[in-house]
């Protein structure tokens, strides 16, 4: 038997995942966050002002504003999608839920490209397991299927995703469209009258959705890697057919950019790093935590393939990986930066499974069990302590965390965190027993982890999230000090203030500067939370300082005119 590769599979080993099992698993995580609560600060809240804002007809399609603020994204497809379902909405109750439905969707999208694309880079010809003398490896689409397994649980287990990728924000649109391009790359060789719109899709989506930069880096990149980073003994059909592939990457790059040339949505936001610990330390912690498990099964496949870092199985997903890390560190919004690394760096922990050792097997599954067992079981402490107020601590700091919050009682929410925690435990029974074959083990802990957690999140937690992170509360502090009748003037407000006051207090805003006479005007406060010195003290009378009930630095000045 003659190494070629440093992946040594057997037939046992590519053991098919249960389909209804990771099924079920995603749709479990699909649909935990985006049903039953409400809109949540900053980015969530400001782009349903934004969507709002549309559907109403009060600003430009082509350039979204609310009340003249401009978002902070250049983006237009993950507005006009919300805009969409408002204008079909019967209702306010009904229009956050079809709000989220393509959000939704996108993050399902991001799900099967991932598994996907992870699974056409598996059959290239470099990242084939050992061919043993006398058979018995793994055949090349049953090995494909198991490590493409491995790709989909690596990126659910990813702890960056659950808050970030339940938003209706244009992260995620970007994220959903990342993971389409990432797929057409990769199944570009093998499905070219496929992969080639869907590529060209994916650049456009990005384009349009706040990322026309790095969708030209990206495609720009992998046009190169496919058209010359096929290794040097290939015959010359093969050749000819990867010169034709990275062809159709580099048209559907120009495409992106001259649409983003066309639209002027080309954004220069180039934040240079500090040269200070502090700041490297914050950097170097997100991308542990926002990318773990990954990151160490990814590392240890690019140091165990090293040899053949050129291969498209590699070279592709690392180069994706790279310019979004560099990316990450020279953006003001790091952490939603780094969400589309996450297929991308799930492909690569997945071609780890294949080199992994039994060592490093067991430490990641007995690290996965102690970490997420201890969040779980933090969770139904924190929820029997806000029920009953035992045990003592934890009751007393939700109180002080959240000064009146009222604690609610759902049995359908307790119904549904048991029966999540009793999957937890029959995953636990089922990974400690002796399960050593399927690659895609050492994966279950984690992705069944963090959707255990997760879920008992957005049950047993989801009133005291949607207090502590919603604007509901702050609103209606605001309309109970208003009591004669007039339109409010806004100053200095960030846009997820603006939108909760339009969406759930209906008050009618206008913007600073407006030749419109308000009775009311709302402001920001200064750092020592005084009137800024800006507001003319011979019109407007101080009326009371308005803050969010669980973060003091969330406030408004409510002034009244003289």
């Amino acid at each position: 038997m003659q190494t070629t590769t440093p992946a040594v599979v057997t037939q046992a080993a590519v053991k098919r995942l249960p389909r209804a099992a990771l099924w079920g698993l995603c749709i479990v995580y699909v649909l935990a966050g985006f049903i039953g609560r409400g809109g949540w600060k900053s980015a969530d809240m400001a782009a349903l002002g934004f969507m709002a804002e549309l559907a109403s007809g009060h600003t430009n399609w082509w350039h979204p504003m609310l009340l003249g603020i401009a978002s902070e994204y250049d983006a237009l497809f993950p507005y006009w999608l919300g805009a969409w379902m408002l204008q079909i909405a019967p209702n306010a109750e009904v229009a956050l839920w079809l709000i989220r439905l393509p959000f939704a969707l996108l993050l399902a999208l991001a799900m099967a490209a991932t598994w996907y694309g992870t699974y056409y880079l598996a059959k290239s010809p470099q990242a084939q397991p050992v061919a043993f003398a006398f058979g018995g490896q793994a055949q090349p689409n049953d090995y494909a299927r198991t490590v493409a397994d491995g790709g989909l649980l690596a990126f659910i287990a990813c702890l960056g995703l659950a808050q970030l990728g339940h938003e209706t924000t244009p992260a995620l649109a970007q994220l959903g469209f990342m993971g389409l391009y990432f797929y057409g790359v990769s199944a570009l060789p093998y499905r070219r009258r496929l992969a080639g719109p869907v590529s060209v899709l994916g650049l456009v989506g990005l384009t349009l959705s706040g990322a026309p930069m790095l969708a030209f880096v990206f495609g720009l990149g992998c046009a190169v890697l496919t058209a010359f980073g096929g290794g040097a003994k290939r015959d010359a059909a093969s050749v000819l057919r990867d010169h034709r592939a990275g062809l159709t990457l580099l048209l559907a790059c120009l495409y992106s950019a001259a649409l983003a040339t066309v639209l002027r949505l080309w954004q220069w936001k180039i934040i240079s790093p500090q040269a200070l610990w502090i700041d490297w330390n914050g950097y170097a912690q997100l991308l542990v935590w926002f990318t773990w498990p990954a990151w160490p099964l990814a590392g240890w496949a690019v140091l165990q393939w090293r040899k053949h870092i050129g291969s498209r199985h590699i070279a592709l997903p690392l180069w994706l990986v790279g310019v979004t890390l560099i990316a990450t560190l020279f953006t003001g919004s790091s952490d939603r930066t780094l969400l589309l690394a996450l297929p991308a760096i799930a492909s690569l922990a997945a071609f780890a499974l294949p080199t992994l050792q039994r060592q490093m097997a067991s430490l990641v599954d007995w690290f996965t069990l102690l970490f997420f067992s201890g969040c779980g079981l933090t969770i139904w402490v924190v929820w029997l302590a806000m029920q009953t107020g035992f045990p003592s601590q934890p009751a007393a700091n939700v109180a002080r965390l959240a000064p009146g919050f009222v604690p609610e009682f759902s049995a359908l929410a307790l119904a549904l965190a048991l029966a999540a925690t009793g999957f937890w435990m029959a995953l636990v029974r089922w990974r400690t027993s002796r399960q050593r074959a399927a690659l895609w083990k050492s994966l279950a802990l984690p992705a069944g982890g963090a959707v255990w957690c997760w879920m008992l999140l957005m049950t047993l937690w989801l009133p005291l999230l949607d207090y502590t992170q919603g604007y509901p509360s702050f609103v209606r502090s605001i309309k109970t000090q208003i009591d004669k009748p007039g339109c409010i003037e806004v100053q200095g407000l960030r846009s997820s203030q603006i939108a909760a006051l339009q969406w759930y207090g209906q008050l009618p805003l206008v913007g600073a500067g407006s030749l419109v006479r308000c009775t009311w005007l709302l402001v920001t406060p200064t750092s020592g939370a005084d009137v800024p010195p800006t507001v003319d003290r011979s019109v407007w009378n101080t009326k009371a300082l308005v803050q969010h009930p669980a973060d003091g630095s969330d406030a408004v000045w409510l002034m009244q005119r003289q």
